[in-house]
């Protein structure tokens, strides 16, 4: 039986969650100290800074070496398999609707699959392995599960969280616009050329000649059939080709700060542990300034998202409840599945399946706010599965212990 003493150090890892989250909200719902251009600006700082150096702590203080190979490639597994069915549901979608309408649907539309895709995603796969799950399973399982709680996280932010926000860039790009999770001087916005306006309000015009012109022509002769070439004209001319779209978006990710600090990370662990080099005190204690505020700001971003809504749960209780049974269910389930085919068993088997009923990782949202995809499930996912992760993963501890 799990001892009550790791039942107290999951309700210490969990209580300083909670009470970042209910500070924000207090702070916008009752005592309306933050704006909603402010808890943008915290949430932004969060993506901007806060979690990339968290991902480069994580990722350089994780032996490369040492890894175990079976658990990574379960892990690995269970998200393949989450992803490869969520994408097949997202083409059928795509392609079902695009036949039931008649027309090639494009921009908006053709990425509202993909949205879904991206948070169920997040929602099934992605944990919160390091604050909740350290203290959960040392005291399941002994202190050996800490380590290998690393390892599934380090590969999170190698691997998984780049593409996720690969995603979220090509939906960015494709609808039009991208959001950018890196800062932009203000010397340069506001040092553009003048062949830069020129070509801007050339533009401008060029589009205003076309409307007027189309206007006047269904105003004359009634012609719709001229206004519907001129208006597939200009959507085709408006949406780009999907291999732009999805060269766009590599671009984007590879100038993105999460990138970066996951390949660095990587780069240092792979050197320092090779010939036992120490990062200097210095950069080490200045790291831990930036990266300790990662999770308490993440959660107090969430409480102010949540005091902004209408309701306590954004998404309704339907989709809250559709999004738990994902978490807790069908991901874990899947790594069960998973780490039989790759060979796991006893306790490594029982980590792997406990870890992924886990509840959903924090930085998720960050994410999903910062590109505003969804963030209402994500913020729900967050609060209330932490609030039921504990029962749930002791029933998965008995489960698999008869």
């Amino acid at each position: 039986m799990i001892p009550g003493s790791a039942v107290y150090h999951v309700v210490e890892a969990m209580v300083p969650l909670y009470t970042a989250a209910v500070l924000g909200y207090v702070s916008v719902r009752w005592l309306r100290a933050f704006s909603g251009e402010q808890c943008a600006g915290i949430n932004h700082f969060v993506a901007l800074y806060a979690v990339p150096v968290l991902i480069f702590h994580t990722i350089s203080t994780n032996d490369p070496y040492s890894m175990n190979g079976r658990l990574v490639a379960a892990d690995t597994l269970q998200k393949a398999i989450i992803l490869a069915i969520l994408m097949a549901w997202a083409l059928w979608s795509h392609c079902y609707g695009r036949s039931s309408s008649g027309d090639d649907r494009k921009g908006v539309a053709a990425t509202a699959p993909l949205k879904w895709v991206v948070t169920a995603f997040s929602v099934a796969v992605l944990p919160n392995t390091i604050v909740m799950g350290v203290p959960l399973l040392n005291g399941m399982y002994g202190a050996v599960s800490g380590g290998l709680m690393k390892q599934i996280v380090v590969m999170q932010f190698c691997v998984w969280y780049n593409l996720v926000i690969f995603l979220y860039e090509f939906m960015a790009a494709r609808d039009g616009g991208s959001v950018k999770i890196s800062p932009e001087p203000v010397a340069a916005a506001e040092n553009r050329t003048g062949d830069e306006d020129e070509a801007r309000e050339s533009q401008n015009n060029e589009l205003t000649e076309v409307a007027e012109a189309t206007t006047a022509i269904t105003m004359e002769d009634g012609s719709v059939c001229v206004a519907g070439v001129t208006s597939t004209t200009t959507e085709s001319a408006r949406v780009p080709s999907v291999m732009h779209v999805v060269w766009m978006a590599g671009k984007k990710v590879l100038h993105n700060p999460n990138t970066y600090a996951s390949f660095l990370g990587l780069i240092w662990s792979l050197i320092a542990f090779k010939f036992g080099i120490k990062m200097p005190k210095i950069i080490e204690d200045s790291l831990f300034v930036v990266y300790t505020t990662a999770v308490g700001l993440s959660m107090f971003s969430s409480g102010t998202f949540i005091a902004r809504q209408s309701r306590i749960v954004p998404c309704g209780y339907a989709i809250a409840s559709l999004s738990m049974l994902l978490k807790f269910l069908v991901g874990p389930v899947v790594m069960l599945l998973g780490s039989l085919t790759i060979g796991l068993h006893g306790t490594l088997l029982h980590i792997a399946v406990v870890q992924a009923a886990l509840p959903l990782a924090v930085t998720s949202f960050v994410y999903a706010e910062e590109y505003k995809v969804k963030a209402d499930i994500m913020s729900t996912g967050v609060i209330l599965g932490i609030f039921i992760s504990l029962p749930v993963t002791i029933v998965y501890y008995i489960l698999l212990g008869l």
